[in-house]
């Protein structure tokens, strides 16, 4: 096939990174990518979250699948006027973007579909805030009702601090209080093609910037699947009280969900809630995920685009395991301090079972240097956690960045 992924992040690299590893000969298409994709797929300029300019390029050069892989272009809606002409393409149009453009959506589509989650208010004045606040108690949870680039959700007990980060996001629009949940969190990913689903392999997140999960949220510092903690039934259970209602209530409200949802979990002791819903590959957990998938990606993939799921077989997982860690460039998330040189990229490559996806990464004459936050993910596969760890820490302590940081304990407890 001749298939093009819309993004330029490391999502999008491990997402290029599974289609070439079919060796089912496709041609593989990355806009606007990265000097790291590049070297998996052929990268061209294109402004990702422009509808008019995406569908023009795609009919031009004629593809068999379109791949939205971010959330900026499918909340603006590039996936719609593909759609209306009749391309394949994995990911939900704008009004069923909303899911994770609008915290206010979800809520309400939870609500009528009758799915577990958390109770949650909405509040437009600080004033207002102060109230909910008070009624929820310590910790507060509060968060943007937009795409706020995972920073607009903060889980503090200082209520003065909860009170500056309402002010500071309700100047960009609504904000949500929300009720506080407590217990381990899970992500699972869907593919949905409209109607019918498809479960992944669940996978955990670190989104605290330092060890025991000290310091602001981020992204994502790094993730490990399978999760053994796990309950047996814990798929089919959110497969059935969570994404199909969730997927029938938007079918029915003519809005179909066609691409990927993310159900991000959380197990209190009263049972499986959802914190929320993104329409997309998570970062970084695609990272674990995508290479344990035995399955041919771009099938499952196109069957969600075409609404075939239905026919298509459960996908087949690795019994390996996969861990991630997150390099990043330092002071991020606050202000990172990029242009620095990455150094022994090619040494951490060379570590077996490991491999490199690139977040923000710029070649230059031979040279690589960090453009972002979140430089890159380092991917380690081994038969034990254990093995996998010391995998993924050995490549990562190869390579050099002027202040880089990551995180020392991911999978540590699993290990």
């Amino acid at each position: 096939m001749k298939i093009l992924v819309l993004g330029s992040g490391a999502r999008e690299h491990a997402i290029v990174k599974a289609l070439a590893a079919e060796n089912a000969g496709h041609e593989l298409v990355c806009a606007p990518g990265n000097s790291g994709i590049a070297a998996d797929a052929r990268c061209l300029p294109l402004d990702i979250t422009d509808p008019q300019a995406v569908l023009s390029f795609v009919t031009e050069s004629g593809y068999d699948l379109v791949v939205v892989g971010p959330e900026a272009p499918l909340v603006a809606g590039v996936a719609d006027p593909l759609r209306e002409r009749g391309i394949p393409v994995f990911g939900p149009g704008k009004a069923a973007a909303q899911l994770e453009g609008s915290k206010t959506f979800a809520k309400r589509i939870m609500s009528a579909a009758g799915v577990p989650t958390g109770g949650a208010t909405r509040v437009d004045s600080v004033e207002g805030a102060a109230a909910v606040l008070d009624e929820y108690g310590a910790p507060y949870v509060i968060k943007a009702d937009g795409l706020a680039a995972g920073k607009g959700v903060l889980v503090t007990e200082d209520r003065v601090a909860a009170l500056e980060h309402v002010e500071f996001w309700i100047r960009h629009g609504e904000v949500l209080i929300e009720e506080f949940l407590d217990g381990p969190e899970v992500s699972l990913f869907f593919l949905a093609d409209g109607h019918n689903v498809l479960p992944l392999s669940p996978a955990q997140d670190y989104k605290r910037i330092f060890d025991n999960d000290e310091g602001p949220n981020t992204g994502g510092m790094g993730a490990y699947s399978p999760l053994p903690w796990l309950d047996e039934g814990f798929v089919a259970e959110v497969t059935e009280t969570v994404a199909i209602p969730t997927v029938r209530q938007l079918e029915a409200e003519g809005t179909p969900f066609i691409g990927l949802l993310y159900c991000g979990l959380i197990l209190p002791e009263a049972g499986i809630r959802v914190i929320e819903f993104n329409a997309r590959f998570g970062d970084p957990e695609t990272q674990v995920v995508l290479p344990r998938l035995d399955s041919p990606l771009s099938a499952a993939l196109l069957a969600a685009a075409t609404g075939t799921l239905s026919a298509h077989e459960p996908l087949d997982v690795a019994e390996d395991v996969a861990v991630t860690v997150v390099l990043a460039s330092e002071n991020y998330p606050e202000s990172p301090v990029t242009g620095r040189e990455l150094t022994g990229l090619v040494e951490a490559a060379a570590v077996p079972g490991v491999q490199l996806v690139h977040a923000a990464t710029e070649e230059r004459d031979g040279r690589w240097f960090a453009t972002g936050g979140r430089v890159l993910s380092v991917v380690a596969r081994a038969e034990s956690f254990a093995a996998a760890r010391e995998r993924a820490y050995e490549a990562i302590a190869l390579i050099g960045l002027e202040g880089g940081q990551f995180r020392t304990d991911i999978a540590e407890r699993v290990a």
